[in-house]
């Protein structure tokens, strides 16, 4: 068994994931414990150029599985490369992102290598022996469970973007490229990709977004003044749960143990009381402004500067001083 770490590294349409470095920054962490070689797992059709953005954030190798059947994601596909890159070089550890393609991807994976995964983490561990110790919300998010796998390998996790950081890219940094020929079984090709449509917005998404305001239950109703705010300071608009559960805003937007972890320079959160679910998605922002009616809301237990009143009184005042501040 080699003392190796495997990032499935995800792209689409010939574009690296965020995720996916943040990732190598996991393993680059993890191998600070325990020696392990960083190596990336890269499949997709004319990506070649993406591995040496994967060697400069920390990766030592990039197994490369560039093939015409590779272009799209399809599970079948996609699982015979990742499985015999696997087998062919008994990696310890296999990280996914927890991505609709990782988690669909890395059950199916662990099947076929019959061992264990650990979903949705939020943490990794490792021991001096190279035990994994994988954390992640259990019970509603009400606690957090570290699992183990002692005697399978590898061991295998989804992680959810935007928990870990990804190093900083090093363009002096050099690695190996392994260009793998996967030996495709088409009979096993149940599905055909006849037609891709890609939905088109403008919104960015919330874990890529530097500057967030969320909005809870006790401001949804304001949710055109958060939005014509976010837009004036150059920011992304999110919510509870709540406030997608009532229909005041997509899934898309909702950040916390059921929906996006977060991690801006700035969040600020309207009147969101701050369930600890909701705390496991933005516990990590840079810095946090809160504004709530209630003295005691348990958002005020994690703010950096916490206000106490009505956001929807506080927002044109604030505007006002942003605006005297630029003038």
């Amino acid at each position: 068994m080699n003392k190796s770490i495997f990032v499935f590294c995800e792209q689409r349409d010939g574009e690296l994931k965020n995720v996916s470095l943040e990732l190598i920054g996991a393993a680059t962490a993890l191998a600070k414990t325990c020696p392990h070689e960083i190596c990336a797992v890269l499949a997709g059709h004319e990506v070649e150029t993406l591995a040496q953005t994967l060697i400069e954030h920390g990766a030592n190798k990039v197994y490369l599985a560039d093939d015409e059947n590779l272009k799209h994601y399809l599970t079948e596909q996609y699982a015979q490369a990742v499985h015999h890159i696997i087998t062919a070089y008994s990696p310890d550890i296999v990280l996914f992102p927890a991505t609709s393609i990782g988690r669909d991807l890395a059950p199916r994976l662990s099947a076929r290598l019959h061992t264990g995964l650990t979903a949705d983490c939020t943490k990794l561990d490792v021991d001096e022996s190279g035990s994994l110790f994988m954390t992640r919300p259990a019970f509603g998010g009400n606690l957090f469970a570290t699992i183990v796998c002692p005697n399978h390998r590898p061991q295998m996790s989804t992680v959810r973007p935007g928990v870990m950081q990804k190093n900083a890219p090093d363009s002096t940094r050099s690695g190996e490229v392994i260009k793998v020929s996967v030996p495709f079984d088409n009979t096993r090709f149940a599905v055909e990709l006849i037609e891709e449509r890609v939905e088109k917005t403008a919104e960015k998404p919330i874990e890529e977004a530097k500057l967030l305001i969320s909005v809870g239950r006790g401001m949804q109703k304001n949710i055109q003044q958060v939005k014509a705010f976010a837009d004036f300071i150059g920011a992304e608009v999110s919510c509870s749960r709540a406030v997608v559960d009532d229909g005041a805003l997509p899934q898309s937007r909702q950040v916390g143990q059921t929906g996006k972890t977060v991690r801006p320079q700035l969040y600020m959160a309207l009147g969101i009381s701050g369930a600890v679910q909701h705390l496991a998605g933005m516990g990590d922002s840079e810095f946090i402004v809160a504004v709530n009616k209630d003295k005691n809301a348990t958002i005020f237990g994690v703010a950096h500067l916490g206000v106490v009143g009505d956001a929807a009184e506080i927002l044109p005042y604030l505007e006002a001083e942003i605006r005297a501040q630029k003038a």
